[in-house]
Protein backbone atom coordinates (compact mmCIF):
# COMPACT_ATOMS: atom_id res chain seq x y z
CA UNK A 1 0.00 0.00 0.00
CA UNK A 2 1.06 3.49 -0.65
CA UNK A 3 -0.10 6.27 1.63
CA UNK A 4 -1.63 5.88 4.10
CA UNK A 5 -0.21 2.36 4.16
CA UNK A 6 2.80 1.29 2.15
CA UNK A 7 4.28 -2.16 2.28
CA UNK A 8 7.84 -1.91 3.39
CA UNK A 9 9.20 -4.88 5.30
CA UNK A 10 7.93 -6.67 8.32
CA UNK A 11 11.39 -7.68 9.45
CA UNK A 12 10.77 -11.37 9.51
CA UNK A 13 7.07 -11.65 10.10
CA UNK A 14 5.56 -12.42 6.72
CA UNK A 15 5.42 -14.37 3.52
CA UNK A 16 5.09 -17.97 4.50
CA UNK A 17 2.78 -19.55 1.93
CA UNK A 18 3.28 -22.31 -0.58
CA UNK A 19 3.56 -22.64 -4.33
CA UNK A 20 5.25 -24.05 -7.41
CA UNK A 21 8.97 -23.88 -7.81
CA UNK A 22 11.06 -25.05 -10.73
CA UNK A 23 14.68 -23.95 -10.15
CA UNK A 24 16.84 -22.53 -12.91
CA UNK A 25 19.60 -24.56 -11.32
CA UNK A 26 19.49 -26.87 -8.37
CA UNK A 27 21.00 -25.31 -5.22
CA UNK A 28 22.47 -27.76 -2.79
CA UNK A 29 20.05 -26.94 0.00
CA UNK A 30 16.91 -25.63 -1.69
CA UNK A 31 13.53 -27.27 -2.11
CA UNK A 32 10.29 -26.10 -3.78
CA UNK A 33 9.17 -22.68 -2.64
CA UNK A 34 5.96 -21.34 -1.28
CA UNK A 35 3.28 -19.18 -2.84
CA UNK A 36 2.40 -16.17 -0.69
CA UNK A 37 -0.74 -14.89 -2.33
CA UNK A 38 -3.08 -16.73 -4.70
CA UNK A 39 -1.78 -20.23 -5.20
CA UNK A 40 -1.35 -21.60 -8.71
CA UNK A 41 -1.90 -25.12 -9.95
CA UNK A 42 -1.48 -27.18 -13.12
CA UNK A 43 -4.31 -27.02 -15.61
CA UNK A 44 -7.18 -29.42 -15.09
CA UNK A 45 -8.87 -31.24 -17.89
CA UNK A 46 -11.18 -28.89 -19.73
CA UNK A 47 -10.54 -25.63 -17.86
CA UNK A 48 -13.11 -22.93 -18.12
CA UNK A 49 -10.52 -20.25 -17.36
CA UNK A 50 -7.74 -20.10 -19.89
CA UNK A 51 -5.55 -16.98 -19.83
CA UNK A 52 -3.97 -16.12 -23.14
CA UNK A 53 -0.21 -16.49 -23.63
CA UNK A 54 1.85 -13.55 -22.36
CA UNK A 55 1.81 -10.51 -24.57
CA UNK A 56 4.99 -9.39 -26.28
CA UNK A 57 7.09 -6.91 -24.35
CA UNK A 58 7.53 -3.46 -25.90
CA UNK A 59 11.08 -2.28 -26.20
CA UNK A 60 10.25 0.85 -24.24
CA UNK A 61 9.16 -1.06 -21.14
CA UNK A 62 10.84 0.21 -17.99
CA UNK A 63 13.68 -1.78 -16.51
CA UNK A 64 13.10 -4.24 -13.69
CA UNK A 65 14.68 -1.91 -11.20
CA UNK A 66 12.36 0.95 -12.08
CA UNK A 67 9.23 -0.98 -12.84
CA UNK A 68 9.16 -3.25 -9.83
CA UNK A 69 10.56 -0.87 -7.29
CA UNK A 70 7.97 1.90 -7.29
CA UNK A 71 4.86 -0.27 -7.12
CA UNK A 72 2.37 0.61 -4.39
CA UNK A 73 0.29 -2.18 -2.93
CA UNK A 74 -3.44 -2.06 -2.48
CA UNK A 75 -5.00 -1.64 0.94
CA UNK A 76 -5.69 -5.01 2.50
CA UNK A 77 -8.70 -5.89 4.61
CA UNK A 78 -8.44 -7.70 7.96
CA UNK A 79 -9.74 -11.24 7.79
CA UNK A 80 -12.94 -12.24 9.58
CA UNK A 81 -12.84 -14.46 12.63
CA UNK A 82 -11.77 -17.92 11.59
CA UNK A 83 -14.13 -20.87 11.90
CA UNK A 84 -12.16 -24.06 11.43
CA UNK A 85 -13.60 -26.67 9.13
CA UNK A 86 -11.70 -29.10 6.97
CA UNK A 87 -13.94 -30.49 4.22
CA UNK A 88 -13.84 -34.21 3.60
CA UNK A 89 -12.41 -35.35 0.32
CA UNK A 90 -15.58 -37.19 -0.61
CA UNK A 91 -17.40 -33.88 -0.70
CA UNK A 92 -15.24 -32.49 -3.46
CA UNK A 93 -17.19 -32.23 -6.71
CA UNK A 94 -15.85 -33.45 -10.06
CA UNK A 95 -14.37 -31.04 -12.62
CA UNK A 96 -16.93 -28.81 -14.40
CA UNK A 97 -18.70 -30.06 -17.47
CA UNK A 98 -18.06 -28.68 -20.93
CA UNK A 99 -21.18 -26.51 -21.06
CA UNK A 100 -20.02 -24.56 -18.01
CA UNK A 101 -16.80 -23.34 -19.59
CA UNK A 102 -16.22 -19.77 -20.62
CA UNK A 103 -13.85 -18.91 -23.48
CA UNK A 104 -10.59 -17.15 -22.57
CA UNK A 105 -10.50 -13.40 -22.69
CA UNK A 106 -7.66 -10.97 -23.17
CA UNK A 107 -7.80 -8.15 -20.59
CA UNK A 108 -8.25 -4.69 -21.96
CA UNK A 109 -5.76 -3.15 -19.54
CA UNK A 110 -2.78 -5.48 -19.46
CA UNK A 111 -0.24 -2.74 -19.98
CA UNK A 112 1.28 -0.64 -17.22
CA UNK A 113 -0.34 2.71 -16.45
CA UNK A 114 1.54 5.72 -17.69
CA UNK A 115 1.20 7.59 -14.39
CA UNK A 116 1.71 6.48 -10.82
CA UNK A 117 -1.76 5.52 -9.58
CA UNK A 118 -3.26 7.23 -6.58
CA UNK A 119 -3.33 5.27 -3.36
CA UNK A 120 -6.61 4.03 -2.01
CA UNK A 121 -7.97 3.87 1.50
CA UNK A 122 -10.08 0.89 2.52
CA UNK A 123 -13.73 1.54 1.89
CA UNK A 124 -16.74 0.26 3.78
CA UNK A 125 -16.95 -3.55 3.69
CA UNK A 126 -18.11 -4.48 0.22
CA UNK A 127 -20.63 -1.69 -0.18
CA UNK A 128 -21.40 -1.45 -3.92
CA UNK A 129 -20.33 1.89 -5.34
CA UNK A 130 -22.93 3.96 -7.12
CA UNK A 131 -21.04 3.79 -10.41
CA UNK A 132 -19.73 0.23 -9.98
CA UNK A 133 -19.65 -1.97 -13.05
CA UNK A 134 -22.11 -4.89 -13.23
CA UNK A 135 -19.28 -7.38 -12.68
CA UNK A 136 -17.99 -5.42 -9.69
CA UNK A 137 -21.45 -5.46 -8.11
CA UNK A 138 -21.67 -9.24 -8.50
CA UNK A 139 -18.12 -9.80 -7.24
CA UNK A 140 -18.64 -7.69 -4.13
CA UNK A 141 -21.98 -9.31 -3.50
CA UNK A 142 -20.27 -12.69 -3.51
CA UNK A 143 -17.53 -11.49 -1.18
CA UNK A 144 -20.07 -10.11 1.27
CA UNK A 145 -21.86 -13.44 1.23
CA UNK A 146 -18.79 -15.57 1.96
CA UNK A 147 -17.06 -13.19 4.39
CA UNK A 148 -18.59 -14.79 7.53
CA UNK A 149 -17.36 -18.24 6.42
CA UNK A 150 -14.08 -17.12 4.85
CA UNK A 151 -12.03 -19.87 6.44
CA UNK A 152 -14.40 -22.56 5.19
CA UNK A 153 -14.15 -21.18 1.67
CA UNK A 154 -10.37 -21.17 1.76
CA UNK A 155 -10.16 -24.68 3.24
CA UNK A 156 -12.53 -26.00 0.61
CA UNK A 157 -10.51 -24.33 -2.15
CA UNK A 158 -7.38 -26.18 -1.06
CA UNK A 159 -9.30 -29.44 -0.70
CA UNK A 160 -10.42 -29.08 -4.31
CA UNK A 161 -6.90 -28.25 -5.44
CA UNK A 162 -5.19 -31.06 -3.59
CA UNK A 163 -7.78 -33.74 -4.40
CA UNK A 164 -7.74 -32.95 -8.09
CA UNK A 165 -3.97 -32.41 -8.08
CA UNK A 166 -2.59 -34.46 -5.17
CA UNK A 167 0.92 -34.21 -6.56
CA UNK A 168 0.93 -30.52 -5.66
CA UNK A 169 0.51 -30.96 -1.90
CA UNK A 170 4.17 -31.76 -1.34
CA UNK A 171 5.13 -28.43 -2.90
CA UNK A 172 3.45 -26.46 -0.12
CA UNK A 173 4.89 -25.88 3.36
CA UNK A 174 3.56 -28.12 6.14
CA UNK A 175 1.85 -25.20 7.92
CA UNK A 176 -0.88 -23.76 5.69
CA UNK A 177 -2.42 -21.11 7.96
CA UNK A 178 -0.46 -18.18 6.58
CA UNK A 179 -0.95 -19.31 2.99
CA UNK A 180 -4.71 -19.55 3.45
CA UNK A 181 -5.01 -16.11 5.00
CA UNK A 182 -2.92 -14.45 2.32
CA UNK A 183 -4.92 -15.98 -0.50
CA UNK A 184 -8.22 -14.78 0.95
CA UNK A 185 -6.81 -11.33 1.62
CA UNK A 186 -5.67 -11.07 -2.01
CA UNK A 187 -9.18 -11.94 -3.16
CA UNK A 188 -10.75 -9.36 -0.86
CA UNK A 189 -8.34 -6.74 -2.14
CA UNK A 190 -8.98 -7.50 -5.80
CA UNK A 191 -12.74 -7.60 -5.24
CA UNK A 192 -12.77 -4.29 -3.42
CA UNK A 193 -10.84 -2.47 -6.16
CA UNK A 194 -12.03 -4.30 -9.25
CA UNK A 195 -13.13 -1.03 -10.90
CA UNK A 196 -9.97 0.94 -10.05
CA UNK A 197 -8.03 -0.11 -13.13
CA UNK A 198 -4.72 1.80 -12.66
CA UNK A 199 -4.20 0.76 -9.05
CA UNK A 200 -5.42 -2.80 -9.56
CA UNK A 201 -3.19 -3.35 -12.59
CA UNK A 202 -0.17 -1.92 -10.80
CA UNK A 203 -0.83 -4.25 -7.86
CA UNK A 204 -1.30 -7.31 -10.06
CA UNK A 205 1.77 -6.60 -12.16
CA UNK A 206 3.90 -6.45 -9.02
CA UNK A 207 2.27 -9.67 -7.83
CA UNK A 208 2.96 -11.39 -11.14
CA UNK A 209 6.61 -10.40 -11.08
CA UNK A 210 6.96 -11.62 -7.50
CA UNK A 211 5.40 -14.98 -8.32
CA UNK A 212 8.23 -15.79 -10.69
CA UNK A 213 10.41 -16.95 -7.82
CA UNK A 214 7.87 -19.67 -7.02
CA UNK A 215 8.07 -21.07 -10.55
CA UNK A 216 4.51 -20.06 -11.39
CA UNK A 217 3.75 -20.60 -15.08
CA UNK A 218 0.81 -19.49 -17.28
CA UNK A 219 -0.51 -23.06 -17.43
CA UNK A 220 -0.91 -23.11 -13.63
CA UNK A 221 -3.60 -20.42 -13.48
CA UNK A 222 -6.67 -22.19 -14.99
CA UNK A 223 -6.87 -24.92 -12.34
CA UNK A 224 -6.62 -22.34 -9.58
CA UNK A 225 -9.47 -20.36 -11.13
CA UNK A 226 -11.68 -23.41 -11.40
CA UNK A 227 -11.06 -24.47 -7.80
CA UNK A 228 -11.62 -20.92 -6.60
CA UNK A 229 -14.95 -20.64 -8.40
CA UNK A 230 -15.88 -24.11 -7.16
CA UNK A 231 -15.32 -23.00 -3.57
CA UNK A 232 -17.16 -19.69 -4.02
CA UNK A 233 -20.16 -21.30 -5.67
CA UNK A 234 -20.46 -23.78 -2.78
CA UNK A 235 -20.45 -21.20 0.01
CA UNK A 236 -22.31 -18.44 -1.84
CA UNK A 237 -24.97 -20.87 -3.03
CA UNK A 238 -27.84 -18.62 -1.95
CA UNK A 239 -26.87 -15.92 -4.45
CA UNK A 240 -24.88 -17.90 -7.01
CA UNK A 241 -26.20 -18.02 -10.57
CA UNK A 242 -24.89 -18.17 -14.13
CA UNK A 243 -24.46 -14.40 -14.28
CA UNK A 244 -22.37 -14.36 -11.08
CA UNK A 245 -20.21 -17.21 -12.30
CA UNK A 246 -19.60 -15.48 -15.62
CA UNK A 247 -18.56 -12.30 -13.78
CA UNK A 248 -16.04 -14.27 -11.70
CA UNK A 249 -14.66 -16.02 -14.77
CA UNK A 250 -14.16 -12.71 -16.54
CA UNK A 251 -12.59 -11.14 -13.47
CA UNK A 252 -10.21 -14.00 -12.76
CA UNK A 253 -9.22 -14.29 -16.42
CA UNK A 254 -8.37 -10.60 -16.48
CA UNK A 255 -6.46 -10.76 -13.20
CA UNK A 256 -4.43 -13.79 -14.23
CA UNK A 257 -3.65 -12.35 -17.66
CA UNK A 258 -2.22 -9.15 -16.16
CA UNK A 259 -0.01 -11.23 -13.87
CA UNK A 260 1.09 -13.52 -16.71
CA UNK A 261 2.02 -10.60 -18.96
CA UNK A 262 3.92 -8.83 -16.18
CA UNK A 263 5.89 -11.99 -15.40
CA UNK A 264 6.71 -12.54 -19.06
CA UNK A 265 7.98 -8.97 -19.44
CA UNK A 266 10.03 -9.23 -16.26
CA UNK A 267 11.57 -12.50 -17.41
CA UNK A 268 13.33 -10.60 -20.19
CA UNK A 269 14.95 -8.22 -17.70
CA UNK A 270 15.74 -9.99 -14.43
CA UNK A 271 16.13 -13.41 -12.82
CA UNK A 272 13.31 -14.94 -10.82
CA UNK A 273 15.51 -15.03 -7.71
CA UNK A 274 19.06 -14.35 -6.58
CA UNK A 275 21.47 -16.51 -4.59
CA UNK A 276 23.34 -14.50 -1.97
CA UNK A 277 26.31 -15.57 0.12
CA UNK A 278 26.55 -14.43 3.72
CA UNK A 279 29.83 -12.51 4.02
CA UNK A 280 29.35 -11.03 7.50
CA UNK A 281 27.25 -11.91 10.54
CA UNK A 282 27.31 -9.42 13.41
CA UNK A 283 25.36 -10.44 16.52
CA UNK A 284 24.45 -7.06 18.05
CA UNK A 285 22.30 -8.42 20.88
CA UNK A 286 21.39 -11.97 21.95
CA UNK A 287 18.49 -11.91 19.48
CA UNK A 288 19.42 -9.31 16.83
CA UNK A 289 21.94 -9.86 14.04
CA UNK A 290 23.13 -7.67 11.17
CA UNK A 291 23.73 -9.80 8.08
CA UNK A 292 25.67 -8.70 5.02
CA UNK A 293 25.26 -10.76 1.85
CA UNK A 294 26.75 -10.75 -1.65
CA UNK A 295 24.24 -11.53 -4.45
CA UNK A 296 25.44 -13.76 -7.27
CA UNK A 297 24.47 -11.06 -9.80
CA UNK A 298 23.54 -7.36 -9.68
CA UNK A 299 20.52 -6.68 -7.48
CA UNK A 300 18.71 -3.39 -8.26
CA UNK A 301 16.63 -1.84 -5.49
CA UNK A 302 15.76 1.49 -3.88
CA UNK A 303 16.37 2.62 -0.31
CA UNK A 304 13.31 1.93 1.81
CA UNK A 305 12.35 -1.23 -0.05
CA UNK A 306 12.36 -4.84 1.12
CA UNK A 307 12.81 -8.34 -0.26
CA UNK A 308 11.76 -11.87 0.61
CA UNK A 309 14.37 -14.26 2.03
CA UNK A 310 14.52 -18.06 2.01
CA UNK A 311 17.10 -20.01 4.01
CA UNK A 312 18.51 -23.45 3.17
CA UNK A 313 17.23 -24.75 6.52
CA UNK A 314 13.57 -23.98 5.81
CA UNK A 315 12.89 -24.48 2.09
CA UNK A 316 9.69 -22.95 0.73
CA UNK A 317 9.35 -20.63 3.75
CA UNK A 318 9.98 -16.97 2.89
CA UNK A 319 10.06 -13.89 5.11
CA UNK A 320 10.30 -10.18 4.33
CA UNK A 321 13.26 -8.05 5.43
CA UNK A 322 14.08 -4.42 4.62
CA UNK A 323 17.37 -3.36 3.13
CA UNK A 324 19.35 -1.63 5.86
CA UNK A 325 21.34 0.61 3.54
CA UNK A 326 21.03 2.49 0.30
CA UNK A 327 22.45 0.70 -2.79
CA UNK A 328 26.22 0.29 -2.39
CA UNK A 329 28.94 0.49 -5.01
CA UNK A 330 30.24 -2.94 -3.97
CA UNK A 331 26.81 -4.52 -4.48
CA UNK A 332 26.56 -5.86 -0.92
CA UNK A 333 23.18 -5.97 0.86
CA UNK A 334 22.56 -5.64 4.60
CA UNK A 335 19.63 -6.83 6.71
CA UNK A 336 18.73 -6.41 10.38
CA UNK A 337 17.06 -9.55 11.75
CA UNK A 338 15.48 -10.12 15.15
CA UNK A 339 14.86 -13.71 16.24
CA UNK A 340 11.31 -14.04 17.47
CA UNK A 341 9.75 -16.97 19.38
CA UNK A 342 8.97 -19.87 17.04
CA UNK A 343 10.30 -17.83 14.13
CA UNK A 344 11.69 -20.36 11.66
CA UNK A 345 13.50 -18.01 9.33
CA UNK A 346 14.44 -15.32 11.84
CA UNK A 347 16.00 -17.80 14.28
CA UNK A 348 17.90 -19.49 11.45
CA UNK A 349 19.33 -16.18 10.26
CA UNK A 350 20.27 -14.97 13.75
CA UNK A 351 21.49 -18.17 15.41
CA UNK A 352 22.47 -20.49 12.59
CA UNK A 353 23.64 -18.52 9.55
CA UNK A 354 27.36 -17.94 9.21
CA UNK A 355 29.67 -16.49 6.54
CA UNK A 356 29.74 -18.83 3.57
CA UNK A 357 26.10 -19.88 3.84
CA UNK A 358 23.93 -19.16 0.81
CA UNK A 359 20.37 -17.83 1.03
CA UNK A 360 17.93 -16.88 -1.70
CA UNK A 361 16.37 -13.48 -2.34
CA UNK A 362 13.18 -12.64 -4.18
CA UNK A 363 12.78 -9.44 -6.22
CA UNK A 364 12.76 -6.08 -4.45
CA UNK A 365 9.38 -4.57 -3.65
CA UNK A 366 7.72 -1.75 -1.72
CA UNK A 367 7.21 1.95 -2.29
CA UNK A 368 8.35 3.44 1.04
CA UNK A 369 10.95 5.42 -0.90
CA UNK A 370 12.11 9.03 -1.01
CA UNK A 371 10.56 11.36 -3.55
CA UNK A 372 13.58 13.30 -4.81
CA UNK A 373 11.44 15.63 -6.92
CA UNK A 374 10.40 17.60 -3.81
CA UNK A 375 12.29 19.36 -1.03
CA UNK A 376 9.92 18.35 1.77
CA UNK A 377 11.49 17.30 5.04
CA UNK A 378 11.46 13.68 6.17
CA UNK A 379 9.97 12.68 9.52
CA UNK A 380 11.11 9.11 10.19
CA UNK A 381 9.91 6.84 12.99
CA UNK A 382 11.79 3.57 13.43
CA UNK A 383 11.03 1.08 16.19
CA UNK A 384 13.29 -1.90 16.91
CA UNK A 385 14.69 -3.40 13.70
CA UNK A 386 12.41 -0.97 11.89
CA UNK A 387 15.37 1.41 12.05
CA UNK A 388 16.90 -0.54 9.13
CA UNK A 389 14.92 1.04 6.26
CA UNK A 390 15.03 4.43 8.04
CA UNK A 391 18.83 4.28 7.98
CA UNK A 392 18.66 3.43 4.27
CA UNK A 393 16.47 6.47 3.62
CA UNK A 394 18.92 8.75 5.43
CA UNK A 395 21.81 7.40 3.33
CA UNK A 396 19.74 7.89 0.18
CA UNK A 397 19.12 11.57 0.98
CA UNK A 398 22.84 12.04 1.73
CA UNK A 399 23.93 10.40 -1.53
CA UNK A 400 21.67 12.69 -3.53
CA UNK A 401 23.45 15.70 -2.05
CA UNK A 402 20.25 17.17 -0.68
CA UNK A 403 20.08 19.33 2.43
CA UNK A 404 16.41 18.77 3.20
CA UNK A 405 15.74 18.34 6.93
CA UNK A 406 15.48 14.75 8.17
CA UNK A 407 14.17 14.09 11.68
CA UNK A 408 14.63 10.54 12.98
CA UNK A 409 12.92 9.19 16.10
CA UNK A 410 14.51 5.87 17.09
CA UNK A 411 12.28 3.98 19.50
CA UNK A 412 13.12 1.04 21.77
CA UNK A 413 11.97 -0.52 25.01
CA UNK A 414 15.41 -0.52 26.65
CA UNK A 415 18.90 0.85 26.07
CA UNK A 416 20.03 -2.53 24.79
CA UNK A 417 17.39 -2.46 22.06
CA UNK A 418 19.03 0.63 20.55
CA UNK A 419 21.49 -1.71 18.85
CA UNK A 420 22.21 0.66 15.94
CA UNK A 421 22.24 4.00 17.76
CA UNK A 422 25.99 4.50 17.26
CA UNK A 423 25.57 4.26 13.48
CA UNK A 424 22.72 6.75 13.52
CA UNK A 425 24.67 9.21 15.70
CA UNK A 426 27.66 9.01 13.35
CA UNK A 427 25.36 9.89 10.47
CA UNK A 428 24.06 12.84 12.50
CA UNK A 429 27.60 14.10 13.08
CA UNK A 430 28.31 13.93 9.35
CA UNK A 431 25.15 15.74 8.18
CA UNK A 432 23.92 18.99 9.68
CA UNK A 433 20.42 18.48 8.24
CA UNK A 434 19.93 15.23 10.20
CA UNK A 435 18.60 15.01 13.74
CA UNK A 436 18.38 11.71 15.64
CA UNK A 437 16.39 11.32 18.86
CA UNK A 438 16.30 8.10 20.87
CA UNK A 439 13.01 7.36 22.62
CA UNK A 440 13.32 4.66 25.30
CA UNK A 441 9.99 3.54 26.73
CA UNK A 442 11.26 2.44 30.12
CA UNK A 443 13.08 5.73 30.75
CA UNK A 444 10.82 8.34 29.20
CA UNK A 445 7.53 6.58 29.98
CA UNK A 446 6.57 7.86 26.55
CA UNK A 447 6.00 5.70 23.51
CA UNK A 448 7.61 6.59 20.22
CA UNK A 449 4.55 7.86 18.32
CA UNK A 450 3.50 10.09 21.20
CA UNK A 451 6.95 11.70 21.32
CA UNK A 452 6.48 13.42 17.97
CA UNK A 453 3.77 15.60 19.52
CA UNK A 454 6.50 17.20 21.66
CA UNK A 455 8.28 18.47 18.55
CA UNK A 456 7.35 19.95 15.20
CA UNK A 457 5.54 21.50 13.48
CA UNK A 458 5.45 18.77 10.81
CA UNK A 459 3.21 20.30 8.15
CA UNK A 460 6.12 20.51 5.67
CA UNK A 461 7.28 16.92 6.20
CA UNK A 462 6.66 13.55 4.58
CA UNK A 463 6.37 10.85 7.25
CA UNK A 464 7.87 7.34 7.19
CA UNK A 465 7.16 4.64 9.77
CA UNK A 466 8.76 1.23 10.20
CA UNK A 467 8.47 -1.14 13.13
CA UNK A 468 6.01 -3.34 15.05
CA UNK A 469 2.33 -3.23 14.03
CA UNK A 470 1.22 -1.53 17.24
CA UNK A 471 3.76 1.24 16.77
CA UNK A 472 2.64 1.79 13.21
CA UNK A 473 -1.03 2.01 14.11
CA UNK A 474 -0.46 4.47 16.92
CA UNK A 475 2.08 6.32 14.82
CA UNK A 476 -0.35 6.93 11.99
CA UNK A 477 -2.91 8.16 14.51
CA UNK A 478 -0.40 10.54 16.07
CA UNK A 479 0.77 11.84 12.70
CA UNK A 480 -2.78 12.51 11.53
CA UNK A 481 -3.48 14.23 14.85
CA UNK A 482 -0.60 16.68 14.33
CA UNK A 483 -1.87 17.54 10.85
CA UNK A 484 0.07 15.36 8.41
CA UNK A 485 -2.35 14.22 5.68
CA UNK A 486 -2.69 10.52 4.88
CA UNK A 487 -1.23 11.09 1.41
CA UNK A 488 2.12 12.02 3.02
CA UNK A 489 2.39 9.04 5.38
CA UNK A 490 4.18 5.87 4.27
CA UNK A 491 4.65 2.75 6.35
CA UNK A 492 4.67 -1.01 6.57
CA UNK A 493 1.52 -2.93 5.78
CA UNK A 494 0.02 -3.61 9.20
CA UNK A 495 -2.17 -6.45 7.92
CA UNK A 496 0.91 -8.16 6.50
CA UNK A 497 2.67 -7.91 9.84
CA UNK A 498 -0.21 -9.23 11.88
CA UNK A 499 -1.43 -12.01 9.61
CA UNK A 500 1.88 -13.69 8.85
CA UNK A 501 4.20 -15.75 10.96
CA UNK A 502 7.91 -15.36 11.41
Amino acid sequence: MDAPTTTSADHGTADGGGGWFTPRRKPATTAPENEPEAAAAPETAGPRISPAPPASTPSSAPSHGEDALATPQLPTRPLPTRVTETPAHDRVPPPPSAHDRVPPQRPAFASAPTERPQALSPSQPFAPARDASPDAVLIRRTMAEIEPVADKVTSYFYALLFVRHPELRSLFPPAMDTQRDRLLRALLTAAEHIDNTPVLVDYLQNLGRGHRKYGTRPEHYPAVGECLIGALSRYAEAIWDAETEAAWVRTYTTISQVMIDAAAADELRAPAWWHAEVVAHDLRTPDIAVLTVRPDQPYPFLAGQYTSVETPWWPRVWRHYSFASAPRSDGLLTFHVKAVPAGWVSNALVHRARPGDVIRLGPPAGSMTVDHTTDSGLLCLGGGTGIAPIKALVEDVAEHGERRPVEVFYGARTDQDLYDIDTMLRLQQSHSWLSVRAIIDQQAHLRLPDAIREYGPWNEYDAYLSGPPGMIRSGVHALRHVGIPASRIRHDSVEELVAAGS
